[in-house]
């Protein structure tokens, strides 16, 4: 039986077709975040505002440390708690990045990472101008139980009534460790 090309041939290129109208059928069924409910804008986090004396402790408190890895003969801690410092600094001179905040149906997206409402327990929004405008997520997961995000300017009131059809509202304490961050910077 002859082997005959051009039929071969178009066999193959039908089987292309339906392979590319497979793949753009898969694509156009793939969800896309561009339809939103609430969307706001704000800083990831409040510039931090320190002064002289908590620079001037830091970098005492980091001396002490480096000369202490130096004499007890560990270099490697000693250029660690100097890399630690330079960092520190680097970080807290940053300016915060303004992200775009929206509330789709699937959850909470804040530039590039989607909280799903599917891993989200709760919420609560911490109002209290011009100290406190977050929302605070309660997460499923116990390695991040908490998830902040700040609200800038926007009506919290808005936010919530359409955070509560798709998650609950419970209210949430303030942990330690927000509280301490919360005495620094004030």
């Amino acid at each position: 039986m002859p082997l005959d090309l051009k039929t071969k041939n178009k066999e193959n290129k039908e089987e292309e077709v339906e392979e590319i109208r497979e793949l753009s059928l898969s694509y156009s069924r793939e969800e896309h975040y561009d339809t939103y409910f609430h969307k706001w804008i704000a800083p990831e986090h409040d510039p931090y505002t320190v002064g002289k004396k908590f620079y001037l402790f830091s970098a005492i408190f980091l001396a002490v440390l480096i000369i202490y890895s130096l004499v007890t003969n560990n270099p490697i801690v000693a250029i660690t708690f100097i890399l630690i410092g330079i960092v520190g600094y680097i970080y807290l001179k940053k300016e915060p990045q303004i992200l775009a905040f929206h509330i789709t149906h699937k959850g909470i997206s804040t530039g590039n990472e989607l909280y799903e409402f599917d891993n989200i327990k709760s919420f609560w929004i911490f109002y209290d101008p011009p100290y406190e405008k977050m929302l605070s997520l309660r997460s499923k997961s116990a390695f991040t139980p908490y998830i902040h995000i700040p609200i800038g300017n926007e009506n919290p009131v808005k936010i919530r009534e359409i955070l509560i059809d798709f998650i609950p509202e419970e209210k949430q304490e303030h942990t330690f460790i927000d509280a301490a961050e919360s005495m620094l910077h004030r």
